[in-house]
């Protein structure tokens, strides 16, 4: 069987990719698994690294915040739909998996001229290539059960969000030792500045704040470096860090949230405001549910993300805690390599 996977480059959309390429290996050993990504994006260092086939298409996508960079795209789209072409031509897949955003639209285009059935695993339901690419798709895997009835197709299953294996439900110790503050994979310079402005505070709270501070935050968290606080750039091992922590601060990216809750962890959700809002959808999930709560990233700086943290009692931290193993979907990449095989079939 010959599954090829659509998707990555920028965004959250690289994670649930390689984390069903993992689970379909794991299920099926003798398929072949090609992943198809952005050139120079992450997936050119992280998917080599992991003994899987990589093929890049040179495309960008719909900038909604800066709409002058726009421009360029009519240029660009016929030689990434011929690439799309050539690739699945060449690879004959059996099922085509889209796991979102802009990157995967020129091997969805191909699958439907050439007759090949595709599953859409759809993190954003109101993303614009989720929804170009619904009314020809076999089915859908989605993240969120409100989205099983708001994203139609002949099969829409509620998966939830594809992780990579690692992610083990724990029991948070409270009141909280270790405090884990992340930003996403490029960082997000309000959060980071906020910690640096609090981490007195957030000494005398915590044992250990560890704080992962993007690319963006490698020069400037050196000064601030003291016992307890452990800045670093980015982590390949999640998991492991998730596992250490006992309360997140974080963005409310839809790959976080599925972590979060994945491992049954209590968090402080500052969404983004960047992307047309879409983090307030995530957030508001989890708020709703009791497993976190939310700062608004205009209202966010050191003395208001210290007293977010200073009116979290512990019994409140247990429920939010329960509240988001709950809605933890550790089993999500089996679920749609359940999909995929159905369809190919």
């Amino acid at each position: 069987m010959r599954l090829l996977i659509s998707g990555g480059g920028t965004g959250g959309h690289l994670s649930p990719a390689l984390a069903v390429a993992q689970a379909f290996s794991a299920e099926e050993p003798d398929a072949e698994i090609l992943l198809v990504g952005r050139s120079g994006g992450l997936e050119e260092r992280l998917v080599p690294a992991l003994g899987l086939q990589l093929e890049t298409i040179r495309v960008r996508g719909l900038n909604r915040d800066a709409v002058w960079t726009n421009l360029a795209l009519p240029a660009l789209l016929p030689a990434a739909l011929v690439r799309g072409l050539r690739i699945v031509n060449r690879f004959r897949p059996h099922v085509v998996l889209g796991v979102g955003g802009y990157v995967m639209m020129p091997c969805i285009a191909a699958a439907r001229l050439r007759g090949v059935p595709y599953v859409l695993q759809v993190s954003e339901a109101g993303g614009l290539a989720n929804r170009l690419a619904r009314p020809g798709a076999a089915a859908a895997c989605v993240t969120f059960a409100a989205d099983v009835e708001g994203f139609p197709t002949p099969r829409t299953v509620f998966t939830g969000q594809p992780l990579r294996p690692g992610f083990r439900r724990g029991r948070p110790q409270v009141p909280p030792r270790r405090l884990l503050v992340m930003g996403g994979s490029q960082g997000a310079l309000r959060l980071n500045q906020a910690v640096w402005e609090a981490l007195p505070g957030l000494l005398e709270r915590f044992a250990e704040v560890i704080h992962l501070t993007g690319r963006q935050g490698e020069a400037e968290a050196a000064p601030h470096a003291r016992p307890g606080y452990s800045p670093l750039t980015f982590s390949d091992d999640m998991p492991a860090l998730l596992a250490e922590a006992d309360l997140v601060v974080c963005r409310a990216g839809v790959g976080t949230c599925a972590e979060l809750t994945a491992v049954g962890l209590p968090a402080v959700l500052v969404p983004g405001t960047f992307g047309g809002g879409h983090q307030e959808k995530n957030a508001e999930l989890l708020v709703g549910a009791g497993a976190a709560v939310r700062l608004a990233d205009s209202l966010l700086n050191g003395p208001t993300l210290l007293e977010t943290l200073a009116g979290l009692s512990s019994d409140q931290l247990t429920r939010m805690a329960d509240a988001s193993a709950r809605l933890g979907r550790p089993g999500a990449a089996r679920d749609v390599v359940r999909v995929l095989r159905e369809v190919a079939a």
